[in-house]
């Protein structure tokens, strides 16, 4: 008999395709019989900015209740939502392949950062895309805006779809690709001009502590988990770690692996985008140690160049 597996996921549109990527991928992998559980949390049911929401754990805790209560065996998170302390009884599953995890320009009549015109309005309910974005043009008007993906895109002029009355927002690349919204793509930002959040891009699997090692599900999750991602994103969690900052803080952060490598840049901003402070390093080894320990030495780079006048950050030097 197959192993019945519940999936824990919120109901938005992006959630429940990502959890559907998932939910095929593991039954592909072993002998499963794959439910949908949809959890609401709190940031599904709470109106308001992200800090005024909590921030961290906002989309989470709801599902990783959900997981220690047994209503559910596995749950799926977009990663930089997690915070980046353990969950008692929770392990993390698996960390599959991650997607394109650049921020992107979706503007009316085809705009670029570089062509919007001054005094243009800009969308993004994110502290770190809004911060970004105002370093590299402070002469447009950023607005905070919530909604799933249809609604942001259809506040963009000329959309059809809703009010039109921004000039662009900016969204995350990889739930535009996950929802087959690319063509809403007008300008994909590097990562030098806007730094992801760290874990961006990238799913996480959560499941409980206690799963068998030798249940067909613990063999799908070991064989679905993408090793270089695990290692990006161990890395870059590390940093926030340090940084003791949420997911609604102003900082970006993106490690490449290659075989012998890791690399990470990350950026610290002030809120309204007149400082901001870049740092690079690497290590050799690619384990998750030296993830761990690439994050937090970049960490202290930035805490020693002033990271915390920049930022409301529990880190001090």
């Amino acid at each position: 008999m197959p192993q019945h597996v519940r999936i824990g996921t919120r109901a938005s549109a992006l959630a429940l395709t990502q959890t559907g990527h998932v939910a095929d991928a593991l039954a592909a992998l072993a002998d499963l019989e794959v439910e949908t559980v949809r959890v609401r949390t709190d940031g599904d049911r709470l109106t308001g900015s992200l800090q005024t929401l909590g921030g961290t754990g906002v989309f989470v805790t709801a599902l990783r209740d959900a997981l220690l209560d047994g209503r559910c065996d596995v749950a799926v998170h977009s990663l930089k939502d997690l915070p980046t302390g353990d969950a008692a009884g929770l392990a993390l599953g698996a960390v599959p392949l991650r997607e394109d995890p650049r921020d992107a320009l979706c503007a009316r009549d085809g705009l670029t950062l570089e062509t919007l015109p001054t005094g243009a309005v800009v969308g993004t309910g994110s502290p770190r895309r809004a911060a970004q974005l105002l370093a590299a043009r402070p002469d447009v008007v950023v607005v905070d805006i919530r909604g799933n993906v249809d609604t942001r895109l259809g506040r963009v002029a000329g959309s059809g779809t809703g009010p039109g009355d921004l000039d662009a927002v900016v969204l995350a690349r990889a739930g535009l690709a996950r929802l087959g919204r690319l063509d809403a793509v007008t300008e994909l930002f590097d990562p030098a001009v806007m730094a992801p959040a760290p874990g961006q891009g990238a799913l996480a699997i959560e499941v409980r502590a206690t799963e068998p090692d030798d249940a067909p599900l613990a063999a799908a999750l070991r064989a679905l988990d993408h090793a270089p991602t695990r290692l990006a994103v161990v890395a870059e969690r590390a940093l926030l770690a340090r940084l003791e900052a949420g997911c609604a803080a102003p900082i970006g952060a993106l490690a490449t692996v290659t075989d012998d490598a890791i690399r990470m840049d990350a950026v610290v901003a002030r809120p309204d985008g007149t400082a901001t402070l870049r740092r690079s390093a690497s290590t050799p080894g690619p384990t998750e140690d030296a993830a761990r320990a690439l994050g937090t030495r970049l960490a202290e780079d930035l805490l020693a160049a002033g990271a915390a006048d920049l930022a409301e950050l529990g880190a001090t030097r």
